[in-house]
């Protein structure tokens, strides 16, 4: 192995140590191990196209190349990146050449296989059904979103997983051995460049390369990387968000259950990923005032209105001073009563009104602003509550004819819904009692 030293040119770290055959795969133990679907689909010997879903840096295309060595195939890659009609026809093309010459058949392999549209995805299915080639694609977005229904259900979609610190520690020893075996890294330096490398494995790989042509281009011998050291040497990266993708939603689902779980620690942890990662906090600042209306709604009404001012105080303060609104409206928000009655009610009455006809307005609860209109009955015999007792018109009826009292709205007994609780039942004894009379 030449040394970083020497004037010959060597490929980049993450080429030079990509595995060359599935016991050197780190990480990915779920689908590898010993019994487990690609350790058994390899130990078979028979092919079948597969996407290979998961973020970046976790091994999606090492597994395409040794699904090819594994199956005795032939090897074909194109990035949907950079692809389109033209290489997917010469793709096809070299594979009818492969099988009518060779009578050799082929592995395709699509990265980034959501970014083609639909007419490329359905350019693949004849010949994957033909037996033509065996497809394999690897994308980070949700295939179930973003690979047609028909290319999706002749696959099997395997899920990758970020690697963990354990195994990035591993993935660095292999690293530090074949770049920088003369050079001794601090714990700290180490725990700091796992950490960077936020469970990307093409990421670690890329930050000791930096590492190694820091210490190539430095003026004095380098024996001993520190921390000190690391943070002139290396580009440090925002951790891994998507903000379009399911990374985002992901973590923005995980903040709104956190918050309605009422586990402050937790929602505080999803906030700061989120910011830490490039997160609009005048987005987050709006999901935190819906989070305050669909998961607190009247048990504590403070809620809300918290929501709103932290928001505000972030226009006003902006990053980072404005976010420290949006922590404590999430604090807040966690440990308060919680209620989504209001909000189960209006989803019931939305869906009610959409697929019942229109009722008229019964005459008393018309607008009479006319002497038309009153002689219409409009507005006749209306009981007006604040002259009645209790301000309330016991008995009376403010739906239409014909429409049964649907009870959408049914409080918690949480917080200040216990009160509303309370009073309703008043009401509706006093309403049960005018109907007796």
């Amino acid at each position: 192995m030449p040394s970083l030293f020497d004037s010959t040119p060597s490929p980049p770290l993450a080429e030079a140590l990509r595995p060359k055959q599935i016991a050197e795969v780190i990480g990915q133990t779920h689908l590898l191990a010993a019994g487990k679907p690609l350790n058994l689909a390899f130990a078979s010997g028979q092919p079948h196209s597969m996407i290979l879903w998961g973020p970046p840096g976790v091994g999606k295309t090492t597994l395409a190349r040794l699904s090819a060595q594994a199956f005795d195939r032939e090897f074909i890659a194109i990035s949907a990146v950079l692809a389109g009609v033209k290489e997917i026809r010469e793709a096809i093309n070299h594979a009818q050449q492969n099988m009518a010459q060779y009578g050799r058949q082929t592995i395709l392999f699509v990265d980034e296989i959501h970014r083609f549209n639909k007419s490329q995805q359905d350019a693949l299915l004849p010949h994957v059904e033909s037996g033509l080639f065996t497809f394999i694609g690897a994308t980070t977005e949700n295939p179930s979103f973003e690979v047609n229904s028909a290319l999706l259900s002749r696959a099997q979609v395997y899920v990758l997983k970020s690697l963990s610190m354990e195994e990035l520690r591993q993935l660095f020893e292999r690293a530090h051995q074949h770049a920088l075996p003369r050079v001794e890294f601090d714990d700290d330096a180490i725990n700091a460049l796992i950490s960077n490398a936020d469970g990307d494995a093409r990421r670690l790989l890329n930050l000791v390369e930096q590492i190694s042509n820091a210490v190539a281009g430095a003026n004095v011998a380098i024996t001993k990387v520190d921390q000190a050291f690391l943070e002139n040497a290396i580009t440090v990266h925002a951790r891994r968000f998507d903000k379009s993708g399911d990374y985002f939603y992901d973590q923005i689902s995980a903040l709104h259950k956190s918050v309605r779980g009422s586990n402050p620690d937790a929602s505080l942890y999803w906030l700061c990923r989120m910011l830490d990662g490039g997160a609009d906090p005048r987005y987050l600042a709006r999901r935190i005032i819906r989070m305050a209306w669909e998961d607190i709604g009247l048990a504590d009404p403070r809620a809300i209105q918290l929501a709103n001012d932290a928001a505000q105080t972030y226009e006003r303060l902006g990053s980072p001073e404005g976010e420290l609104a949006l922590g404590q409206a999430v604090i807040y928000l966690s440990v308060a009563s919680k209620s989504n009655a209001s909000y189960k009610a209006f989803n019931a009455a939305r869906a009610y009104v959409a697929n019942d006809q229109s009722k008229p307005v019964p005459n008393h609860l018309r607008n009479a602003p006319t002497k038309l209109m009153k002689e219409l009955g409009h507005g006749k015999e209306y009981r007006y509550a604040h002259d009645e007792t209790h301000g309330y018109a016991a008995g009376e009826n403010y739906l239409p004819e014909g429409m049964t009292e649907p009870h959408w709205y049914q409080p918690v007994e949480r917080g200040l819904e216990t009160q509303i609780a309370e009073k309703m039942a008043f009401l509706r004894k006093l309403d049960q009692d005018a109907k007796k009379k």
